[in-house]
């Protein structure tokens, strides 16, 4: 019993973590769209200089998980959670690593010009962060719903992408000159397209962590 009540407060401890994390990810998407709309170079050095850690705490639940599995040995619904912590974090980790890429190019685009007013990039950044955030709500509460209506919220961010690209081709189109910028601007959408899809992928390992379902490459709705 003692055992099983440790056990219990560790994994506590890892949804905790998770979510320290999870905010974490979700500040750097935040900081890099300001970087971008603001052309705040400064910032945008912040947030690439911050992924190391990101990276460290997903170091961290790695290790955190091994240690479970290892002196545990959880099985049926605890040995889906730990797993799924293990490839929730990776997730996360990935997240950030797209911040810091629209860092990059929004660093390159303060060279030039601005293109056009940014609007759909932060609908897009803004319909992707709480995409991020259900999803590891979803996560935390083991709510199965409200993951699947993540997975849902998908096709918003790729509707979106697809009409911003279609803008920034007719820019190039028309006007050479704006063909460095668009593509900076085409790179920047699809890293928060990738966004969308890592909340995604949480989502679908918290519908696995639930109800023991894979549901990668099906189409679920809201209700299971």
């Amino acid at each position: 019993m003692v055992q099983q009540r440790h056990f219990d407060e560790e994994l506590a401890d890892l949804k905790t973590k998770l979510a320290r994390m999870a905010g974490l990810a979700e500040d750097q998407i935040d900081k890099a769209l300001a970087a971008l709309v603001t052309r705040d170079a400064a910032l945008a050095c912040e947030v690439i200089e911050r992924d190391h850690k990101v990276n460290a705490m997903d170091v961290e639940i790695d290790e955190s998980c091994i240690e479970l599995l290892a002196l545990h040995q959880p099985a049926a619904h605890d040995l889906r959670l730990v797993t799924t912590a293990m490839k929730l974090s990776t997730e996360l980790e990935r997240i950030s690593d797209l911040a810091e890429s629209i860092c990059e190019r929004a660093i390159e685009l303060n060279e030039e010009p601005q293109l056009k007013p940014y609007i759909d990039i932060p609908r897009m950044g803004s319909l992707a962060r709480v995409m991020v955030k259900e999803s590891i709500d979803a996560f935390v509460k083991e709510d199965a719903t409200l993951a699947r209506k993540v997975i849902v919220d998908d096709d918003f961010v790729d509707d979106l992408m697809e009409q911003l690209f279609r803008e920034l081709l007719s820019f190039m189109v028309e006007n050479p000159h704006t063909i460095s910028r668009a593509i900076r601007l085409s790179f920047i959408a699809k890293s928060l397209e990738r966004v969308a899809d890592h909340a995604t992928n949480i989502a679908e390992l918290v519908v696995y962590l639930v109800e023991g379902k894979i549901i990668r490459h099906t189409s679920p709705t809201v209700q299971s």
